[in-house]
């Protein structure tokens, strides 16, 4: 098998030696009767590190958002997202089939949902029109590139929802990509939102497994639906010893990872008929169009292919690109010149 550059993003990202070694070793039980001391000691941890009351583990980002979805909301309230939103779509329109709620996406030029976006769509107080049950925001947000929610913005939002007795959940499955951008700790960036999930599977390197933060009543309902919805895992301490280490020790790592991101995003700009503006790369997201190039997003992504690189199309125009620690970067120069070769070769055709 060809040993590839694989940019399509941070989820293919391999367990540490460490973190194998912690997994062979973990101390488990059984976490449905909340014996395993392993993914107690991660929940525990969790909740410290968010400054809240608990935390719950989950297998998977999706799950973690549904179950947020469900102890917030009642069959036929509306979800308020941003039209790009992870929740709205890439997860399987579960808060519709699963949750009985319907998303409400609002579109907006960036990605950043402001209260100014949110509160045209929060429906009117009256019988016969579902009712707004929730706002989802998202942080970082994927398809818009990585991109940072500015603290002030969620903080103005959730104190306008609260007014309005609307709660907010933060899908912050890079939250740990946001914090190391703007420099502050995830508890400062999330300490007014109701609950957040966060993937331990992504940049932080896990294989498995994501987190629910909230306050204790939350959790235990939380626990609740995990159960319901097939989450309720047994001897799972072998997966969160793994979610341990990622906790503790790959949020610095990040760094090196935004820096490889805007290495890149700077050598993709100045390829003609490339729209990126490698200043606005804050993470370890690029989303970029290619339309100006004469090149589809398809046809891009195959013939990298041919050169070893592993890149997905988003739609026929735009492209993605995600960095993260299994990628060097000396991998990160070469995918660089082989995106060069690319265009070089059509420009002589």
């Amino acid at each position: 098998m060809p040993e590839w550059i694989d940019l399509r993003s941070d989820t293919v990202t391999k367990p540490t030696p460490e973190m194998r070694r912690a997994m062979a070793e973990a101390e488990v039980g059984d976490d449905v009767y909340g014996e395993d001391p392993t993914a107690n000691r991660l929940e525990q941890r969790a909740a410290e590190i968010f400054e809240r009351e608990a935390a719950l583990f989950v297998p998977t980002g999706s799950m973690g958002n549904l179950i947020c979805i469900r102890v917030h909301c009642d069959h036929g309230h509306e979800v308020i997202c941003e039209s790009r939103g992870h929740i709205f779509n890439f997860e399987m329109a579960s808060m519709t089939a699963i949750a009985g709620c319907l998303p409400r996406p609002v579109e907006t030029s960036d990605g950043i949902l402001t209260w100014k976006h949110i509160e045209p769509a929060i429906r009117p107080k009256v019988y016969y029109r579902a009712q707004t049950g929730l706002v989802s925001l998202e942080n970082t947000h994927n398809l818009a590139g990585g991109r940072v929610l500015p603290t002030a913005v969620q903080e103005e939002i959730c104190d306008r929802a609260h007014e309005r007795g609307i709660p907010v959940h933060l899908d912050a499955a890079r939250i740990f990509n946001a914090a190391t951008f703007l420099g502050k700790s995830v508890a400062d960036i999330t300490r007014k939102v109701d609950s957040i999930m966060f993937c331990l599977s992504k940049g932080l390197g896990a294989p498995v497994g994501s987190m629910v933060v909230g306050s204790r009543a939350f959790i235990e309902r939380a626990r609740v639906f995990r159960k319901m919805f097939g989450g309720g895992m047994r001897q799972v301490g072998v997966l969160a010893a793994a979610g341990l280490v990622a906790l503790e020790k790959h949020p610095p790592l990040l760094a090196c990872d935004h820096a490889k991101a805007k290495r890149l995003a700077e050598a993709l700009a100045e390829i003609p008929g490339m729209r990126l503006q490698a200043k606005d790369v804050q993470t370890n997201i690029l989303v970029f169009d290619v339309s100006g190039t004469g090149m589809g997003a398809a046809d891009l992504s195959a013939k990298l292919k041919e050169r070893g690189v592993l890149a997905n199309a988003v739609d026929p125009k735009q492209m993605r690109m995600v960095t993260h620690y299994d990628v060097s970067e000396e991998e990160i120069e070469r995918a660089i010149r082989a995106v060069q070769e690319i265009f070089a070769a059509a420009r002589k055709n």
